[in-house]
């Protein structure tokens, strides 16, 4: 069955997640702390599990997964997986379809597709035939409020006012969220802004925004990067991941506070490798970190939320739940008072756009 596998993690956030030797069964994530939850929230409560599981880090994308089956020499299981990859995967085929009658109901008698609300595509249940429902995280605005004596900066449209709350904006290198944020802050609606995106007008609005803080942008390519601007001062706010965020506030005492609205929300999905050597176990462990009590259990562990609601139930009725004895809630991005100012990633709208926007964005950030 499994090999005997003993996973070794890093500490610290922001560090590598330590890769383990190959085992029969192959869970491939992101790494660091995110990693390090799942491992406590999903495989360590897998009572199917017999010796273990390998976990291995990876950059994201298809490429990797595109390789190993088109070789035939596939290698991986589980894949932890963006939204974009998992609809383009599926479409390939590089991914396993899953019957979703099989997976486990909510509480009440919520089918299991019916427990996974909006999607980002402007529906709710599944992204795509291939994967299961994981965690949201978001694109949060985030700073030290001892940077600003008098009035903290409450909205996304202070992140774009550098005369009302003066000082460096860092901002990460690439398109997404740094436009849709730029929109709301201009005064569009969260849940309108991929009509406005959708046009040409629209992605020149949104650039023009950004131009009010070019000549204030620090810009960051790595998740540790804007915590450690923040902590320094060379910058006041900046764009981050919320997960980072919040172990930083959660487990170190950092003193940072958020800007929710003009979050942008995304979702992580897991799948499964087509041509997985294991298959069978892969379903069941999706099944297993999929459920309402393992999606809540991973969150005691980092501030992403769980994306099944039934998870985020869990957590609403046992707070104080973070592993450290804290309230966890008022961290996580999708809560029914911050989703309703918050945007939700279109990976649809990415997929089809991406490449051209990208590379507008690429020639703004060098002028």
């Amino acid at each position: 069955m499994f090999k005997l596998i003993k996973s070794a993690f890093l500490g610290a956030l922001g560090l590598a997640f330590a890769a383990t030797a190959y085992a029969d069964f192959t869970f491939v994530s992101w790494g660091g702390a995110y990693t390090m939850s799942q491992q406590k929230g999903y495989i360590d409560t897998w009572d199917d599990r017999k010796n273990g599981i390998s976990v291995e880090n990876y950059n994201g994308g298809l490429g990797e997964v595109r390789a190993q089956v088109e070789s035939g020499n596939v290698i991986w299981d589980v894949v932890d997986i963006l939204p974009s990859d998992a609809i383009a995967g599926c479409d390939e085929g590089l991914f396993e379809e899953l019957d979703w009658s099989t997976f486990p109901e909510a509480p009440g008698g919520v089918s299991y597709v019916d427990s996974i609300p909006e999607n980002g595509t402007g529906s709710s249940g599944p992204i795509s035939a291939c994967a299961a429902p994981q965690i949201w995280w978001t694109y949060v605005v985030f700073f030290d409020p001892s940077a600003f004596p008098g009035k903290k900066p409450k909205r996304i449209k202070d992140f774009y006012d550098t005369k009302k709350f003066p000082g460096k904006r860092g901002i990460h290198t690439w398109a997404s969220a740094n436009l849709e944020m730029a929109l709301v802050a201009d005064g569009v609606k969260a849940n309108k802004v991929y009509d406005v995106l959708e046009t040409p007008e629209g992605i020149d609005r949104a650039f023009a925004k950004l131009d009010t803080i070019k000549d204030d942008v620090v810009f960051w390519s790595a998740g540790a990067q804007p915590l450690e601007l923040v902590k320094s001062g060379e910058v006041v706010m900046s764009i981050a991941y919320n997960g980072r965020v919040g172990a930083a506030k959660l487990s170190e005492g950092a003193n940072f506070d958020y800007i929710w609205e003009g979050q942008v929300l995304e979702g992580d999905w897991v799948a499964i490798v087509k041509g997985s050597p294991n298959k069978d176990e892969a379903i069941e462990f999706l099944k297993h970190a999929t459920t309402c009590e393992a999606q809540a259990e991973q969150a005691k562990y980092i501030t992403y939320g769980p994306l099944r609601t039934c998870g985020l139930d869990i957590i609403k009725k046992n707070e104080p739940w973070f592993h450290t004895g804290v309230n966890v809630l008022e961290h996580m991005p999708n809560t029914k008072k911050k989703v309703k100012r918050s945007v939700f990633a279109n990976p649809a709208f990415w997929a089809d756009n991406g490449t051209e926007i990208g590379e507008r964005f690429s020639a703004w950030m060098g002028k």
